[in-house]
């Protein structure tokens, strides 16, 4: 159904769909995870319910940026290119992963973060295609 919609939807909405779905993920892993970190940080009460809310909001603005940056990259790249092959999801993931890693102002980390992300969604793409 995606090959189906990828050449009559906007890039723009597909790329909204992602953020909200992988964001949501996002957030859900946050959720979950935190209350553990908290209580091995030591904290209680309001001060846990803070660090978790905190948690919540940063995987979910991370899991959703990685997810539009990558969406919206391969999509462009698929009408660009007028193909549908892995191409674009190597170019898309390095992209994401360098956008996510330039925070950490290190290049061997954006490099380093490019290439597993890209790799990551290379052999994805392929799994899914062949």
């Amino acid at each position: 159904m995606e090959e189906e919609l990828s050449g009559v939807v906007p890039c723009s909405s597909l790329a909204v769909e992602s953020v909200i779905r992988v964001g949501t993920a996002g957030a859900l892993w946050g959720f979950c995870s935190a209350p553990y970190d908290g209580r091995k940080k030591g904290l209680t009460g309001i001060a846990q319910a803070s660090y978790v809310t905190k948690s919540v909001g940063k995987f979910g603005f991370q899991c959703g940026l990685v997810a539009g940056v990558f969406t919206m990259t391969r999509c462009g790249l698929q009408r660009y290119r007028r193909q549908n092959d892995w191409t674009n999801s190597l170019i898309a993931g390095a992209v994401a992963g360098a956008a996510v890693a330039a925070r950490t102002r290190s290049w061997t980390q954006v490099i380093g973060m490019a290439c597993l992300v890209s790799a990551f969604s290379a052999a994805a793409d392929f799994s899914r295609t062949n």
